[in-house]
């Protein structure tokens, strides 16, 4: 039998506040803060969620789900080098979208539900996906995986007023990183530039 529509409402709402506090404050945020900011009851927080574990598990399981998705597509591409472009510009284009998407890579997860090991397969995965593009010749010798974080964490920078604007400044973004990767960087065209607002001191 389903949730009331009260009940799933409840579940989604702890969900997303779950997702953006682990994302920004890590994983040891306190149950009693995500029901405050949930705005439910700390009763009704557990009885969505037993445990603590078990929402880590619901808050990162559908963006590991996408990363495995992700890593097995470009796995499957003739090309090692459009294959790892193609991984690229979806892993920041989602995580433009979704703030807490790298926190799956990042965060030491608990192992319930076969959650962590989804993680180190996907990563074995992205691990190979490099390995085949500097055996073809197309990625940088150097590359290693931490440059992926470090591209991801970048992206997180990124500020615009609707989710459309970051996606496209995203791109940007990706066309500019894979361009710093090659072996030997292609000047290619790239996505239109996208006006944000600029920092002030």
């Amino acid at each position: 039998m389903g949730l009331r529509s009260d009940a799933r409402d409840n579940r989604e709402r702890i969900l997303a506040v779950a997702r953006l506090a682990f994302a920004a404050e890590g994983l040891e945020v306190p149950m009693r803060e995500i029901a405050r900011r949930a705005e439910v009851g700390v009763a009704t927080l557990y009885r969505h969620f037993p445990t603590k574990e078990a929402l880590h598990v619901a808050a990162f399981a559908e963006q590991m789900d996408f990363c495995s998705a992700i890593a097995r597509e470009a796995l499957e591409a003739a090309d090692p080098w459009v294959g790892f472009s193609r991984m690229i510009e979806r892993l920041m284009e989602q995580h433009a979208l979704d703030r807490g998407f790298a926190r799956a890579f990042t965060s030491s997860l608990p192992p319930a539900a076969g959650l962590a090991a989804e993680r180190d397969r996907t990563l074995r995965s992205l691990l190979e996906l490099i390995r085949r593009a500097k055996e073809a010749g197309a990625l940088r010798e150097d590359f290693v995986l931490e440059d992926l974080s470090l591209a991801l964490m970048a992206n997180e920078g990124i500020r615009a007023a609707t989710p459309e604007l970051r996606v496209a400044a995203s791109r940007r973004f990706a066309a500019l990183m894979l361009q710093s990767f090659q072996a030997v960087p292609v000047r290619r065209e790239l996505p239109p530039a996208v006006r944000l607002p600029l920092s002030r001191p």
